[in-house]
């Protein structure tokens, strides 16, 4: 795909609309410091630090234990093992990501050094075209590596796979393809599969913009959240795992689920994906019906029967042996990490809710109900995340993608 450089006329509206969303962060910021017990955290400093200390040694402990070129993906304490993957999966952005999370907090320089070691196997990545998930892969790796010490390598990689992501882009259904068409996902030669899992990958997409000041890639992100926000969700706000469009019409051909129970269940990660990256869709547009958006998805978790009292979710709302099902703490961080950022945005008593709801999740992420203990699970953080129930893969073990949004939300919390 062609990037085309852009026109001033459309840059200035795309760079009024970026810094109107700055604008607006500060107001929202604003009335929830008037919000009565807002900002009264009742998590210390000290028990957070605590969990980064935890973390740190843990992630050398398992750089140690890890093969060359071995991207974490989960530990099975069975048999005593990681599982792992080459650069090109899909979660190998976070191992890197959650170890330059952790050297900002503790500024344990090995992980530092094991971060910038394994980001010389994933930068390669880079011109990956056959995946959607380079958000994930490169954005939470090198866009991390990117703020902490901004390199121009590193700027060079991002940009790269910005550009890669796009060549995905369909502008007849106004989407990037997600998977490629395949018996798996149920879709033929003329189909076009989205998960709501992509709208995770947008942000990549508008830093790209605001560093090449090409708008190509932000209105790329706003027709993918557009559609999707149209196609992928139902009445009550729930969405939809995977939805599959004609290549040559951009016509809605399924609605159907590949990792939740039932194609009109409500697949807990797959909420969680969908509330952040609307999310982050306000944050870099200032379009106020994303902040809606984003609102009555937090709303629907959060109000659902079936969200359990400590507020991480069952691996499917609609699970048929709830109360007994498992749950996923993947999902909870992630919810938790999306709902402190969405606190800043709202007002009012939606604001508090949304920051003591968070802070209800990480209380019960850090107690030893979910925590690892320092010599348990190779070295990940999180135990009791569910990866796909129906293929039965990665059942109730620890997800790189959990400490990653752990250790995130953990920051948000502190720095909020």
């Amino acid at each position: 795909m062609k990037i085309n450089s852009i026109k001033i006329g459309v840059f200035l509206v795309c760079f009024s609309m970026i810094t109107s969303c700055k604008d607006v962060k500060k107001e929202a910021s604003a009335e929830n410091a008037k919000t009565e017990n807002f900002s009264e955290k009742t998590i210390s400093d000290e028990k957070i630090d605590s969990v980064f200390a935890l973390g740190s040694e843990k992630y050398l402990k398992m750089s140690e234990d890890l093969e060359d070129k071995k991207f974490p993906k989960t530990y099975i304490p069975e048999k005593d093992k990681f599982e792992t993957s080459n650069s090109g999966w899909w979660t190998s952005g976070f191992y890197p990501g959650t170890l330059l999370y952790l050297y900002e907090e503790t500024k344990e320089k090995p992980l530092l050094t094991e971060a910038e070691r394994i980001l010389e196997d994933l930068k390669k990545e880079q011109y990956n075209t056959t995946t959607h998930d380079l958000g994930f892969m490169m954005y939470c790796s090198f866009g991390n590596a990117y703020r902490i010490d901004p390199k121009p390598e590193y700027e060079q990689v991002l940009m790269n796979s910005a550009k890669s992501l796009a060549t995905r882009y369909s502008d007849t259904a106004k989407v990037i393809r997600s998977w490629d068409s395949a018996p798996w996902n149920k879709a033929g030669d003329d189909d076009l599969v989205v998960i709501i899992d992509n709208m995770m990958n947008l942000e990549l997409l508008f830093w790209a913009t605001a560093h090449s000041k090409d708008s190509t890639y932000y209105n790329i992100a706003v027709n993918h959240a557009n559609t999707t926000m149209k196609n992928h969700y139902r009445e009550d706000f729930s969405s939809y795992h995977e939805v599959i469009y004609d290549e040559k019409t951009g016509n809605v051909k399924a609605q159907i689920t590949n990792q939740g129970f039932a194609d009109e269940s409500s697949w807990s990660r797959g909420q969680a994906w969908g509330l952040y990256g609307y999310v982050v869709m306000y944050r870099e547009t200032g379009d106020k019906k994303y902040l809606e958006q984003a609102q009555h998805i937090a709303d629907f978790i959060l109000n659902n029967p079936n969200l359990p009292e400590d507020k991480i979710p069952y691996w499917d709302f609609d699970a048929d042996n709830i109360p007994n099902a498992l749950r996923d703490s993947s999902a909870g961080a992630i919810n938790a990490a999306a709902l402190l950022e969405l606190s800043g945005y709202a007002e009012g008593e939606k604001a508090s809710t949304y920051f003591q709801n968070a802070e209800t999740i990480l209380k019960n992420l850090m107690s030893p109900e979910y925590l690892a203990e320092k010599d348990a699970l190779g070295g990940f953080l999180l135990k009791h995340a569910v990866g796909n129930m129906p293929n039965n893969t990665e059942i109730d073990v620890p997800l790189s993608y959990g400490d990653y949004y752990f250790v995130e939300a953990l920051k948000r919390y502190k720095n909020q």
